[in-house]
C-alpha cells in the first residue's frame, strides 16, 4: 500500500480527535483535568474503557500469540470477569465513600505517609513501563510500515506520537479521554471486524466455513492442563482475576475514569457493562488470531515475531482498504492507553508525590503551571523508554507487559488487601522496604522453581508478589485500628 496515502489517513484521524480534543477542553479547570468535574455519563465511560484496556498490545498482539499459545488467554478472561465484580463491589465503594481524586490517598489514610508514597511510587513505575511498552508496538508498526519509507529514523517516529499524545491531553485530562475513548474504541473494535471480514472474502468462506475452519485448525483450544506451564488454565484464571484487581481497581488510570461517574450507582453500572462486553471483544480478537494463523499458514507467510502477523496481513496482502482500516484502528487502540497513562501519572505525581490538593498556598494558576512542567516531563520519559525498547524487545509485548505487573502491582495489592480484610496498623517506616523487598524475593523463588522444579508460576507471581508483601505487614504490625 502507498505509504503517503497512509500518512493522510493517519493525519485526518488524528485531526478528529484534536476537534474532539477542542470541544471538551474548553474552560478546562483542574478539577477538569483530574477527575471531569465528576460528570462523566456512565455509559460513555463503559464503552471508551474497552478500548483503554485493550490498547495497541491487544490489537496486535492477542491475535498474533494465538500462533503458539492457542486461545489459552481466554481463560484469564474469565478472571478478569471476576476480579471486575470485586473492583465494583469492595474497591469503588470505597474509593468513592472516601471522595478519592487519587485512590492511594487510602494508603495514608489507613497507614500513613510512607506506605501511601511506597503505593503511588509503584503505580508510576508500573504505569510508566507498562505504557511505554504499548506505545513502543504501535510506533514500531507505524515506522516500519509508514514512516521507514520516508527516511524517518525510528526516535522520529516516537516523538511524534509523543508530541500529538502530549498535546491533545494536556488541557482537557481526563475530560477530554473520556469522550475520546468512546470515538477510538468505535473505530477499533469496526477494524477487528471488518479485518476478519476481508480475510474471510480473500479465503472463500462464509461465516459458516469459517467456524469450521477455526475449529479444525485445533486453535481454539482454551484450557491448557499442563500444570507445569505458565499457560494452565487455574493458573490463567487466577492470574487474570489478581491482574484485573491491580492492573484496573488499583490503577489510578482506570480508576480515574471511573472516579469521573456522577455517583457511585453510575459508576457501578460503567464497570458491570464494561466487563460484560470485554469477555466478547477478547473473543473476537482471539478468534482474528485464529483466522490470521489459517491465512499466513496457507498463503505460507512464515514470522518470527508474532506482534507483527496482523499489521503485515492487512496492511501487505489484504488490499487498501484492510490497509486503511488497519492503521485507523490502530491508532484508535493505542491513543486510548497513552493518553490514560499521561494523565494519570501526572495525576498521580501531582496528588501523591507533590500534594497539590493541600497546598492552599498554591495558586490556581501555579499549580496549572507544575501540572503542565509534570505532564510535560513524563512525556519526554515515554520518549526515552520507547527508544530504548527497540533495542531490547524480544518477546510478545502483551508478555512483557503481564510480566512487569506482576512484579510492579505486587505490592499495591498486599498494601491493599491487608488495609481492607485486617484492622492492624503498621510500622510506617517500614513498608517502602516491604514493597522493594517483595518483588525482589518474587524474582529469585521464580527463578529457582524454574530452574530446579521446571515449574513456571506465569502471572500468578502477582499473587505471590502481594502474599509477601501482606506477611512482610503482618511482620510490622503495631496494634489493632481503633
Amino acid at each position: 500500500m502507498n505509504a503517503s496515502f497512509l500518512v493522510l489517513v493517519f493525519i485526518g484521524y488524528t485531526l478528529l480527535i484534536f476537534g474532539v480534543t477542542w470541544i471538551t477542553s474548553r474552560h478546562a479547570n483542574n478539577d477538569t483535568y483530574f477527575i471531569g468535574n465528576r460528570r462523566s455519563p456512565w455509559f460513555v465511560v463503559a464503552y471508551g474503557m474497552i478500548g483503554a484496556s485493550l490498547s495497541g498490545v491487544t490489537f496486535m498482539s492477542v491475535p498474533g500469540n494465538v500462533q503458539a499459545q492457542n486461545f489459552f488467554y481466554m481463560p484469564m478472561v474469565f478472571g478478569f470477569l471476576v476480579g471486575y465484580i470485586i473492583i465494583a463491589t469492595v474497591l469503588m465503594p470505597l474509593y468513592y465513600r472516601m471522595k478519592l481524586t487519587s485512590i492511594y490517598t487510602y494508603l495514608e489514610k489507613r497507614f500513613g505517609l510512607f506506605t501511601y508514597r511506597s503505593g503511588a511510587a509503584f503505580f508510576i513505575l508500573s504505569r510508566t513501563l507498562g505504557a511505554t511498552l504499548r506505545m513502543f508496538l504501535v510506533v514500531s508498526v507505524l515506522h516500519v510500515f509508514i514512516l521507514r519509507n520516508f527516511g524517518i529514523p525510528f526516535w522520529v517516529a516516537g516523538l511524534i506520537f509523543i508530541i500529538l499524545i502530549l498535546l491533545y491531553t494536556f488541557e482537557g485530562g481526563i475530560k477530554t479521554i473520556v469522550w475520546t475513548d468512546m470515538l477510538q474504541t468505535t473505530f477499533m473494535l469496526l477494524a477487528v471486524v471488518f479485518s476478519v471480514v476481508y480475510i474471510c472474502k480473500e479465503m472463500g468462506w462464509d461465516f459458516g466455513e469459517m467456524w469450521t475452519q477455526v475449529k479444525a485448525s485445533g486453535k481454539m483450544q482454551m484450557f491448557d492442563a499442563d500444570w507445569s506451564a505458565n499457560t494452565h488454565f487455574l493458573k490463567q484464571f487466577l492470574s487474570g482475576m489478581f491482574v484485573c484487581i491491580a492492573m484496573t481497581g488499583l490503577d489510578q488510570e482506570m480508576m480515574q475514569k471511573n472516579l469521573s461517574c456522577r455517583n457511585l450507582r453510575a459508576a457501578k453500572k460503567n464497570m458491570f457493562t464494561f466487563s460484560g462486553i470485554l469477555v466478547v471483544v477478547d473473543f473476537l480478537f482471539l478468534l482474528l488470531g485464529a483466522v490470521l494463523i489459517i491465512y499466513t499458514q496457507q498463503k505460507g507467510l512464515t514470522f518470527t515475531d508474532t506482534d507483527l502477523i496482523f499489521p503485515t496481513v492487512a496492511i501487505n496482502h489484504l488490499g487498501n482498504v484492510a490497509g486503511i482500516i488497519f492503521i485507523i484502528g490502530l491508532i484508535s487502540a493505542a491513543y486510548p492507553s497513552a493518553d490514560g497513562a499521561l494523565t494519570s501519572l501526572t495525576t498521580s505525581f501531582c496528588i501523591d508525590m507533590l500534594a497539590m490538593e493541600r497546598k492552599t498556598q498554591w495558586t490556581e494558576r501555579r499549580k496549572k503551571q507544575i501540572r503542565y512542567l509534570v505532564h510535560f516531563s513524563f512525556a519526554l520519559l515515554f520518549l526515552l523508554l520507547i527508544i530504548f525498547y527497540n533495542t531490547v524487545k524480544n518477546d510478545a509485548v502483551i508478555n512483557l507487559v503481564y510480566a512487569i505487573a506482576s512484579y510492579t502491582y505486587g505490592p499495591l495489592l498486599g498494601f491493599f488487601f491487608f488495609g481492607i480484610v485486617t484492622k492492624y496498623q503498621v510500622r510506617d517506616g517500614a513498608m517502602p522496604f516491604v514493597a522493594v523487598l517483595s518483588p525482589v524475593l518474587c524474582f529469585v523463588l521464580d527463578w529457582a522453581f524454574t530452574r530446579y522444579l521446571h515449574f513456571g508460576f506465569g502471572f500468578t507471581l502477582l499473587i505471590v508478589n502481594g502474599l509477601f508483601t501482606f506477611t512482610g505487614m503482618l511482620l510490622f504490625r503495631r496494634r489493632r485500628a481503633l
